[in-house]
């Protein structure tokens, strides 16, 4: 089971084998040096401190082993979910488990209308992910597809447990 936990400065290292060639193939950037990752770990330290918060970039937990980022952006218009595994772990639910948790932290603690996310057309298994979480395609855009999920139908308790209700759309969990 994971866990998402805020970052601190001491998972640069853990960041640095997260952002690899591999796991950054389809996110239109390369992987992070070691300065890069020091910067990124400081930098979502600080995020967790502002006043109002407009990102939680939460680390992917495993039995104390950082597996990956999750991450939801509070933009003025929409939210948006990101995340990104290292390749070790992928195919084992870790991502699906962890955008659920951004949609309660989202729908939940934070009262959201709408979350959106995107992936490359290549990487379908980020797409199975985001639907497996309760997103529904919704077209493409800069060439990339994109997907939105509304607040869970009512009854919700959690998306380990959706509702009885064949008209959520978390149904197909």
């Amino acid at each position: 089971m994971i866990a998402l936990r805020e970052l601190t400065p001491d998972d640069a290292t853990a960041l640095q084998r997260i952002y690899s060639p591999e796991s950054t193939r389809f996110l239109g950037r390369g992987p992070m040096d070691a300065a890069e990752a020091g910067r990124a770990a400081r930098a979502a330290t600080a995020a967790a401190t502002r006043s109002p918060r407009t990102a939680y970039i939460l680390g992917l937990d495993v039995d104390g082993d950082l597996l990956g980022i999750a991450k939801l952006h509070l933009p003025r218009s929409f939210a948006s979910v990101g995340y990104i595994l290292r390749a070790n772990a992928w195919g084992k639910g870790h991502a699906t488990e962890a955008v659920r948790g951004l949609l309660v932290l989202g729908f939940g603690h934070l009262g959201l209308s709408e979350i959106r996310a995107k992936h490359h057309p290549d990487n379908r298994a980020s797409g199975r992910v985001l639907l497996k979480a309760g997103f529904v395609p919704t077209g493409e855009r800069a060439g990339f597809t994109t997907y939105a999920v509304q607040p869970p139908c009512p009854g919700y308790v959690s998306p380990s447990r959706p509702p009885n209700d064949p008209t959520c759309p978390l149904q197909r969990c």
